[in-house]
């Protein structure tokens, strides 16, 4: 029980990476809390932890929206008590011509996948400081931070961001002793991965494509309160994608 008496929020719980980190965490002992626009898989989630006997919660939580952020962090302090742990994992991702996306679609991609890491961040981190608690953060970033495809500027600029704002908190908040660092999960299958074709595999110099309990041991790693020499790092877990060279031949 690694995570026995932690209080773990995870944002964009409902699918996914979120989902596996719900549950991994619970099976360690950590009461955990996830929020999500999907309230129908959050609450199956739950129902999942609680089932395995797991400590769990949902809340439904639009995260591009700051006054619903602002209020989920109220409504957990009052309800459940102080995080120890926050998982900034909620993200959206839309490939669109730059031609024919709007500013409100632009906006949308970098409230919900930037902004609102800033605001969970700013609010665990205010309560952490009041309570004299060396909370740790860890961000979801994303290999598109250092290599693209086309039609994909929000979603880097998002990513490429959180890197950025990671190691800028993480120099913020290190007088209170507490730890921000960020994952960058290359692709990494979520489901169907009995569906991969060796080539996918064969694509990554670790010869697999990988899967979200890869990203879940890269946050035990980094939210394990004995590691508190790691803090402002950015950790790639990608089976080697971003360092293959590759020639056209």
């Amino acid at each position: 029980m690694k995570f026995k008496d932690e209080i773990v929020l995870i944002t964009g719980a409902s699918n996914g990476i979120g989902r596996k980190l719900a549950l991994s965490y619970a099976s360690e002992g950590a009461a955990v809390i996830t929020c999500d626009i999907d309230e129908e898989h959050g609450r199956q989630l739950v129902g999942e932890i609680r089932d395995q006997g797991g400590s769990g919660y949902f809340y439904r939580c639009d995260v591009s929206q700051p006054e619903q952020i602002k209020q989920l962090m109220t409504t957990i302090t009052h309800e459940i008590g102080v995080i120890s742990i926050l998982i900034n994992n909620a993200g959206i991702s839309r490939f669109k011509s730059m031609f024919d996306q709007s500013d409100t679609e632009w906006d949308e991609i970098l409230n919900t996948n930037l902004r609102s890491v800033y605001l969970f961040s700013k609010h665990a981190a205010a309560r952490w400081k009041e309570k004299q608690l060396h909370g740790r953060i860890v961000n979801m970033a994303s290999t598109r931070a250092f290599m693209s495809e086309p039609d994909s500027e929000g979603y880097a600029a998002s990513k490429g961001g959180i890197i950025a704002l990671t190691h800028a908190l993480a120099a913020s908040l290190a007088q209170y002793k507490i730890r921000v660092n960020s994952i960058s999960p290359g692709w990494i299958q979520t489901n169907h991965y009995d569906e991969l074709r060796a080539k996918d595999h064969h694509q990554h110099l670790s010869k697999r494509v990988g899967s979200p309990q890869d990203i879940t041991k890269a946050c035990f790693y980094l939210t394990d309160e004995e590691n508190d020499f790691v803090t402002a790092e950015n950790l790639v877990i990608d089976g080697g994608m971003t360092r293959k060279m590759v020639y056209e031949h």
